[in-house]
Order: structure tokens, then C-alpha cells, then sequence
């Protein structure tokens, strides 16, 4: 079974109907057939939530926040070694720390990073497989 791992830009433009949000219905529909398995990092869904709240205010951060957890999406815990995975990403590319947590998660689950920040083009890792939104 395929694994696909979705960072903040993902969710931000499903839940904005963004460039990119049919490929995140599709991949979510897929995932709730059971077709492949969904992974987030709890370190980018704040980052759904905090954004979503800044730009667009508290009622449609918690309705984000709800859809986040009702989605058929494996929301991921960062304990130490985790988090140590990700900090060795952040101090080798130049890339923002919520971004280094769903690159760890990436490699770790060997899935393929669903986004549309180029920021991660500079990640070359074994195992790191990135697929850019349209």
C-alpha cells in the first residue's frame, strides 16, 4: 500500500479550494477506500491551524482543526527520536522546521511528500520521494 505524507501547503489549499485542492479531495477519497494511507505530522497540523487563524480567523481554524481530525489521515506525534530525525534535516537544508518534521515523517514511513512549497527541492535524501501539487 502507497504511503503519502501531507504537509501544511496541502491542507491550506484543500481547505482554501487553492491550486492543488482536487489532488487533496482525490487523495483523501482514495485514502477513506482505503487505497493508500495518509500521514501528518501533529508539527504541520498546527501549522494548518495557526495560519488558517491568522488569515481567516478562529471559526475557520477550528472547523480546519475538525476536518484534520475527521479525515482518514494518520496524525503523527513528534517524540525525541523523531524530532531528532528532524532537526539533523533542519540543520542540513535550508528549510523551515515544520517543513523538516514532514520530511522525517516522509522518509520514515518511505512515503511520498504531497506539497506545493518548492522549499523542499533542496532535500536529497535516500527515501525522500516528493511530488508537487499541479
Amino acid at each position: 500500500m502507497a504511503h503519502f505524507v501531507l504537509d501544511s501547503y496541502a491542507m491550506l489549499a484543500f481547505f482554501r479550494n487553492e491550486i492543488g485542492a482536487e489532488k487533496v479531495k482525490q487523495l483523501l477519497h482514495e485514502a477513506s477506500l482505503n487505497r493508500h494511507e495518509l500521514h501528518m505530522t501533529c508539527i504541520n497540523a498546527g501549522e494548518v491551524f495557526y495560519i488558517t487563524h491568522r488569515k481567516e480567523g478562529a471559526e475557520k481554524a477550528a472547523l480546519a482543526w475538525k476536518g484534520l481530525m475527521q479525515f482518514p489521515i494518520h496524525i503523527i506525534d513528534a517524540d525525541l527520536d523523531f524530532t531528532l530525525s528532524a532537526a539533523k534535516l533542519k540543520a542540513k537544508y535550508s528549510i523551515s522546521y515544520a517543513d523538516a518534521f514532514a520530511a522525517a515523517l516522509t522518509i520514515k514511513r518511505k512515503a511520498t511528500l504531497i506539497t506545493g512549497d518548492d522549499e523542499f527541492d533542496v532535500v536529497h535524501e535516500k527515501g525522500f520521494k516528493l511530488q508537487h501539487l499541479p
